[in-house]
């Protein structure tokens, strides 16, 4: 990589590879064939890519220590107790940023520096808020102490059946759907449901004796009053809503193995009606969530086998490519070429979330029919192979590898032993020099289309992988396609800038090219598109363009004092305050800039541990809950463009949804200096 790309160039470039989910990189030096499980790689390469992670808080004049995951040290969690069992956190000052006297370690203040000053005072006074009591001298109180994940539940039931004082509900529920997969899986979050739905089976008939059972487990020893049945089954119910609510698209997903648990817990519910004819109105309600479970699948399945879905710039479909953006699911069916080392190549039809060991048994039989194979091959590997020529080792086991492909990375199937003699594609590697479609095209269209384009992908991420692809990575139930999706998009924006202009021979056009990705990326900024604004001007620093030196100088003073304005707001110096002081202005709709989001959920995620222990540090679950709601305000309203259709309407968009991009470093760098030789 040239040493002239900015540290926030490198985490995107990092981030869209995708292939740290692999075994390991063969042959592309020992600083990627690291061990371990992919979440780890993954989370190893962010500290690698990250350098702020030490860095100093640009409010405050010392840097902060970070903890280690596995450090055997106390959590800097918060050691002061308020009234009723909530751990307080210290009075933070909101006028000078100090994060406390001494380490950052000890001091208890697990704000991100990350965040904004104005996202953390947002955080202070959200946590103030539904810490209610939780602490004197302003400071606000967590929703949860730190305590084992069941009995995590059991605090969140209480507080929704009012029983919890000085908790707010709302907020208690949305951190704990959010982040419950971080520390307890899905299927034993049911069964504690379950089990406490049918805890008090003798209810009005054994004179409280449940109750009495229930009385025993109070928080802090406080004498606060047990449920009765009627009370806890409610409480069980509208933590069930909220959960079936936040996972819909999600557990539809998964069929039968998710629509069991609303199943089994409207049986309960219904043979408790007798007892409690209160619940009536809660049992029509879960029977209606059991249909939304159950009955769109079969129709979603007939609609997928009449049309199988084209995945990003690697499926060639130019009439799919014209719809609008769907999330795409782990069931969806679609389209791959999977070469051999001659660079023939077979195409399967494969589920996304299909294994790489299925894919194999796919190739296998499409091999066993060719023409080009008389002998049938033994046993196979599937390698992802890059531009640049690294090689990824996908495991029989790996899942969903479709998506974690880099922008011109191809899948190839070939025995051990062929490996070294896998090579690129030659289209990767030799390019044409000729004139841009984009000089045909006008820079407010490919603007717009851009802002679009860019706004499907964004509305398709469901919240919640956020989350999973920073604390799971690939061993995550809910698998993060639709965000991987998005960085791959944001790496393609960037090289796309590059390549058009290195295509260019001719100096004056080159320079008018210049001028329209300057004005392009002025329209996405003015349109709140702050994805593809921070791709084209990351693609305008692109060392291989910088140094078109003659290029540059025939840029209007105009347009060379805007980009200098827009490379302000891409510095990543003093935690990229300028990026957060814009976006802090700005109202939704907005699409921010996924890999800083992913790089603030790493940090908080390795700032501190997740357990200490049987314990959740609930107060990091809270913070991480903040974050979601952030890019969930960010979507809290759906955008509007006010765009005319003129004739080249659908050329621009097929061109805008299917960039023709170069992403090896090594050719671009080639490219540049045959346009402008070092010695000019």
């Amino acid at each position: 990589m040239p040493a002239g790309m900015k540290p926030l160039e490198k985490f995107l470039k990092k981030q869209t590879t995708a292939l740290t989910r692999a075994g390991g990189f063969v042959g592309g030096g020992a600083d990627k064939a690291s061990g371990g499980t992919g979440a780890s790689r993954r989370r190893a390469s962010l500290s690698r890519v990250v350098p702020f992670f030490r860095e100093t808080s640009p409010e405050s004049g010392q840097p902060r220590e970070v903890f280690s995951p596995d450090s055997e040290d106390p959590p800097s969690w918060p050691s002061a107790t308020g009234p009723g069992g909530l751990v307080t956190v210290p009075p933070s000052s909101s006028a000078n940023g100090s994060s406390g006297s001494g380490s950052g370690s000890g001091s208890g203040d697990v704000r991100s520096p990350s965040l904004s000053s104005d996202e953390q005072s947002s955080e202070a006074s959200l946590i103030a808020e539904s810490g209610g009591g939780g602490g004197g001298g302003g400071g606000g109180g967590t929703p949860l102490p730190p305590d084992t994940p069941d009995n995590l539940t059991l605090a969140l039931l209480d507080s929704a059946a009012g029983k919890r004082s000085g908790v707010c509900t709302e907020t208690l529920l949305d951190d704990f759907m959010l982040t419950h997969p971080i520390f307890l899986a899905a299927d034993r979050f049911q069964q504690v449901l379950l089990q406490q739905f049918g805890l008090e089976t003798e209810g009005k008939e054994g004179d409280g004796g449940g109750r009495e059972a229930e009385g025993e487990r109070t928080e802090g020893g406080e004498a606060e009053g047990a449920m009765d049945g009627a009370e806890r089954k409610q409480a069980v119910l509208n933590v069930a809503f909220r959960y079936l609510d936040t996972y819909r698209e999600l557990l539809q997903e998964e069929g039968e193995r998710s629509n069991s648990f609303p199943k089994e817990l409207y049986l309960c519910a219904v043979q408790e009606l007798s007892r409690y004819p209160e619940l009536v109105e809660d049992v029509l309600k879960l029977q209606r969530w059991t249909e939304i479970l159950h009955t769109p699948s079969d129709e979603e399945k007939e609609s997928k086998k009449k049309q199988v879905r084209p995945l990003f710039r690697h499926f060639r479909r130019i009439d799919a490519c014209l719809q609008p953006r769907e999330a795409f699911r782990g069931s969806d069916e679609i389209f791959c070429r999977v070469y051999t080392p001659d660079h023939s190549y077979v195409t399967i039809r494969s589920r996304l979330s299909c294994r790489v060991g299925e894919i194999l048994a796919l190739v296998r039989e499409k091999l066993q029919y060719s023409e080009d194979q008389p002998v049938l091959p033994g046993n196979l590997v599937l390698v992802a192979v890059t531009s640049a020529g690294e090689k990824a080792v996908f495991r029989p086991s790996d899942e969903a590898v479709f998506t974690t492909l880099g922008v011109n990375t191809h899948l190839f199937a070939c025995e051990p032993t062929e490996l070294d003699s896998l090579l690129p594609l030659p289209e990767e590697i030799h390019w044409t020099p000729g004139d841009s479609k984009l000089h045909d095209m006008s820079a407010e269209e490919v603007a717009n289309q851009l802002v679009v384009f860019d706004w499907e992908l964004f509305s398709c991420v469901h919240e919640v992988e956020f989350v999973c692809y920073v604390f799971h990575g690939e061993q995550s139930r809910w698998r993060p396609l639709n965000l991987e999706l998005v960085l791959q998009r944001c790496s393609e924006v960037q090289h796309w800038v590059a390549t058009e202009i290195l295509q260019c021979q001719s100096l004056p056009k080159r320079v008018q090219l210049l001028r329209k990705f300057i004005k392009i990326a002025a329209l996405c900024k003015q349109q709140q598109d702050l994805l593809s604004f921070l791709a084209v001007v990351l693609g305008l620093d692109n060392p291989a363009v910088s140094r078109l030196r003659l290029t540059w100088e025939g840029l209007p003073g105009k347009f060379r004092k805007q980009f200098q304005q827009f490379e302000g707001i891409a510095d990543p110096s003093r935690n990229h305050k300028s990026y957060r002081d814009l976006i802090t202005s700005l109202r939704p709709p907005l699409i921010p800039f996924t890999p800083l989001l992913l790089k603030d959920l790493t940090f908080l995620h390795e700032s501190c541990k997740t357990f200490h222990g049987e314990l959740v540090n609930f107060e990091k679950m809270h913070k991480v809950a903040d974050m979601v709601r952030i890019i969930r305000r960010y979507r809290s309203s759906q955008l509007a463009m006010d765009t005319e259709t003129s004739p080249s309407h659908l050329q621009t968009k097929a061109y805008v949804r299917q960039l023709q991009v170069i992403d090896n470093q090594n050719l671009l760098f080639d490219m540049s200096c045959k346009l402008e030789p070092k010695d000019t």
